[in-house]
């Protein structure tokens, strides 16, 4: 493998993610209907793309190769989860009260000193973070200036009087 000197160009980043789900309507309620994005192209019964504020695509559901499938069992590589970045700690408020309303169960709930983040699962066991960066000006760092993250609980009796 071939290590480069330079690091990568600073402004690349993650434009979206493509999941392979078992059930297609399913999973678009759950991103559409819960979560809140929407419908930008739907390729007939096999797959969608979905976005915020009406970019082409942030998320991709498809059921080319997985049409009535499982989730990959556990100890198995793979995806262990992607994460969505709110804007501010009040749309995350929103996310957490879309999910409440919705029934969706958290698997935790964190902050980590430069984001709050709340965990969970898709229909499909895929794993996601809903998270909000706090500005980097307030970012936890060491005496030398490292970045200084930690896992506590989050307070969400807190994020959802935002």
């Amino acid at each position: 493998m071939c290590a480069y000197k330079n690091p990568i160009h600073p402004k690349v980043d993650i434009g979206h993610v493509h999941l392979k789900v078992a059930d297609l309507e399913r999973a678009i309620t759950f991103y559409r209907d819960v979560l809140g994005f929407e419908v930008t192209i739907r390729y007939g019964t096999e797959a969608v793309f979905l976005s915020a504020g009406g970019y082409h695509h942030h998320i991709g559901l498809n059921t080319w190769d997985s049409q009535g499938g499982q989730p990959p069992p556990q100890g198995t590589t793979g995806l262990y989860h992607f994460a969505i970045r709110y804007p501010t700690r009040a749309a995350l408020a929103d996310a957490f009260r879309r999910l409440r309303d919705a029934k969706i169960s958290l698997e935790g709930a964190s902050d980590h000193g430069v984001s709050e983040a709340l965990y969970l699962r898709d229909p499909d066991g895929n794993g996601i973070e809903l998270y909000w960066d706090r500005p980097s000006i307030t970012w936890p760092r060491t005496p030398d200036g490292k970045l200084d993250m930690y896992t506590k609980p989050l307070n969400l009796e807190s994020l959802i009087k935002e």
